[in-house]
């Protein structure tokens, strides 16, 4: 069993979002001067240290924390200020570029059947894949053994735009966003599982039947939920139902989307891969799904995501948390119930880390953040005060 230490506290910031977080000038979008509200303090701790390329971090029960490292393809249990390298096949994960070991999914009856899902890299018989699997984590919290592959044949090339999120929603469903590959005809290409949003059973792998294509022939068709994205980072659901995805855009316009079944998001960067074209092109047949919102040039590169709840959160309860990598920061988004955008913020106190990629949201409350800067990487946990 290899263990190595986790430091507890060994840096925490405390800066009022009041003061840091407005008017400071955000590359997300201006903020709204006239909405200050009441903004909380935000208390900024190293929880995990020494991490490599931390893709995502997962609450499981008792406080015990699941993390992947995307290049190392480690799957790393922390408790109580210890970590863990749990046992786990890492030697047939793919790793290359964007694609490696990525994001993970609890099971909400973890307690009783201790699933967990991975989406990550894999090498097949002609080349790569990226591909969802379900695992049982053992009695000791050791190791977990692999129970089925849920869904492979997600593209996959040099390993760029591997996607690759997971989302449980409340429903029970499971959810997939998918990256394009860098293949300018998979987004508009029903029969591709690349640069969509899939949705199936979480215990058998096979596409909910209420998806958008279920009754289709063709056996990828049945698990697109929508299409036409570029390389999906985030998901997450609102307290309403609705689900929220992130992507990254070229050098311009990442986004962020309103699930709707059935819609066309519109990136379509054909012939070839011609990343000048819209992200939502409009000359393409039917309608197009605009974004809710969009950065612009230049991008911010956003990844997570997760919804903030709870009234310790102040005028940031009710907004949508999104981490950037290129623009080191993280970004709160207040939408209306109709999904437009009314204002952001950007706590000071979350732009002294580096590189964000994920977002989770802690049973307390408290937000999980991921830093990928490739050297001494943590998880942040961002609590309100």
């Amino acid at each position: 069993m290899r263990r190595f230490p986790a430091l507890l506290l060994c840096s925490v910031l405390a800066i009022p979002a009041s003061a840091a977080a407005d008017p400071r000038p955000s590359r997300a979008g201006p903020p709204d001067p006239a909405r200050e509200g009441v903004l909380p303090t935000l208390t900024v701790t190293r929880t995990v240290t020494g991490l490599q390329i931390p893709w995502d971090v997962q609450q499981l029960p008792k406080g015990r924390l699941l993390i992947s490292e995307r290049d190392t393809r480690r799957l790393i249990l922390w408790r109580a200020g210890r970590t863990r390298v749990l046992r786990f096949p890492s030697a047939s994960v793919w790793a290359s570029g964007e694609t490696g070991l990525m994001s993970l999914a609890v099971d909400p009856r973890f307690r009783d059947n201790r699933r967990v899902y991975t989406c990550q890299g894999a090498t097949t018989a002609t080349g790569h894949d990226v591909r969802i699997v379900a695992w049982r984590m053992n009695r000791h919290d050791t190791g977990v053994r692999r129970i089925r592959v849920l869904l492979r044949g997600l593209p996959a090339t040099s390993g760029r735009h591997g996607g690759c999120r997971l989302l449980i929603t409340r429903t029970g469903a499971l959810l997939v966003g998918t990256g394009d590959a860098a293949v300018g005809t998979n987004p508009e290409n029903l029969d591709s599982l690349g640069g969509k949003i899939l949705r199936l059973n979480r215990f058998t792998g096979k596409p909910l039947p209420g998806n958008p294509y279920a009754g289709s022939a063709s056996v990828p068709r049945r698990y697109v939920l929508n299409h036409g994205h570029r390389n999906v980072q985030g998901l997450a659901e609102r307290a309403d139902g609705s689900v929220w995805s992130v992507e990254h855009g070229p050098d311009r316009d990442d986004e962020i989307n309103r699930v709707v079944p059935g819609g066309d998001y519109g990136w379509n960067p054909v012939p070839g891969y011609n990343e000048s074209v819209p992200m939502t092109d409009d000359s393409l047949p039917g309608t197009q799904v605009h974004a809710a919102w969009s950065s612009g040039f230049p991008t911010i590169a956003t990844s997570g995501a997760a919804w903030v709840r709870g009234a310790q959160w102040g005028d940031l309860d009710g907004t949508l948390a999104v981490a950037a990598l290129k623009g080191s920061e993280l970004v709160f988004f207040r939408f209306d119930a109709a999904g437009h955008l009314l204002w952001t913020r950007t706590p000071d106190a979350l732009t002294h880390f580096g590189r964000l990629r994920s977002v989770t949201r802690a049973r307390n409350g408290d937000l999980l953040v991921t830093t990928a800067n490739g050297v001494d990487d943590a998880v942040l946990r961002v609590s309100p005060r």
